[in-house]
């Protein structure tokens, strides 16, 4: 088997060309299809063993920009991502946080949005000066900023931070609704909008809270003074 290689492009980036257990794009696909069978421990195992032969391929003292463009190498970006997940839903933010850290050095255009996860890593860690490096690559166009931006407020402070709060009911009345209600179904309803081409705002704000749940679990005095504001 050729051993697995970096190919410099014009671009300054670089492609991972690679076959067998370093054909990535198959490992993702395999752990897809784990995942839709609902072997849910083996598709965690597949992405982290990948992320293993990662660590193995890359070079300590050189800089490394993967070509998001390029089949096996984005594999690579999205493997790295979901291991990420799959250490977060687990609670084990450290490991999540340091694969973010790596996803977003390999990927600086951070076409995964890895920013937002790596944000709530640092929450969950209290690294606030990491956490305050970082909110400034999640995007205003979601909810997440602005949930951050309130436990963040809120672990330091003790209290919501106001302006927050009045953006947060105002710009994203569905997910404020989400955060603050008793129950969160993942039932027929819901499963059939969020799988659909074109998911509901209800159904994207109640998946939003379904990946987070871990946290609230953890911190249930933020959820508590969120519902507090009704």
């Amino acid at each position: 088997m050729p051993r697995p290689q970096l190919k410099p492009t014009p671009d300054q980036t670089f492609e991972l060309i690679g076959s067998g257990p370093y054909d990535f794009h198959k490992t993702l696909d395999e752990a897809t299809r784990l995942q839709s069978e609902g072997r849910i421990e083996e598709a965690c195992n597949h992405r982290f063993q990948a992320f293993q032969r990662l660590m193995e391929l890359l070079p300590e003292d050189e800089e490394v920009i993967l070509e998001w463009n390029h089949r096996n190498s984005r594999a690579v970006l999205e493997l790295l991502h979901a291991t990420a997940v799959d250490h977060f839903l687990i609670g084990d933010y450290e490991l999540s946080a340091a694969q973010l850290e790596l996803l977003m050095e390999l990927d600086p255009e951070d076409h995964l949005e890895a920013a937002t996860l790596l944000a709530f890593d640092y929450q969950a860690m209290d690294e606030q000066e990491l956490f305050d490096e970082v909110i400034n690559d999640v995007s205003d166009k979601h909810a997440d900023r602005l949930i951050l931006l309130l436990w963040a407020g809120f672990r330091r402070e003790g209290r919501l931070p106001q302006g927050e709060l009045k953006r947060f009911k105002e710009r994203f009345a569905a997910y404020y609704r989400e955060f603050t209600a008793e129950e969160h179904p993942a039932d027929a309803a819901y499963l059939a909008s969020i799988e659909s081409e074109r998911p509901t705002v209800e159904a994207e704000a109640r998946e939003l809270w379904l990946r987070t749940e871990s946290l609230w679990q953890q911190w249930p005095t933020f959820i508590e003074a969120l519902k507090a504001t009704r």
